[in-house]
């Protein structure tokens, strides 16, 4: 369904943003995340990318057991 689409799209989005931000901690020391929106916004940006990754993870399980 195009609902389910657009959730995976923006999971994927999401979770690509995150090892981005991985990236450039391990690279440059360099929190762009806590940077921009600041430490009590970035914890819940950090709450809904681990759930994004978790998400696709289980689609994934899910996708090569069927």
């Amino acid at each position: 369904t195009s609902g389910e689409y657009y959730l995976k799209l923006v999971a994927s989005i999401l979770t690509v943003i995150g090892a981005l931000n991985w990236g450039l901690i391990g690279i440059n020391n360099f929190n762009l995340v806590a940077y921009l929106f600041g430490p009590d916004l970035s914890r819940a940006i950090y709450t809904v990318v681990g759930i994004s990754g978790i998400y696709l993870l289980i689609k994934l399980f899910i996708r090569r057991t069927l």
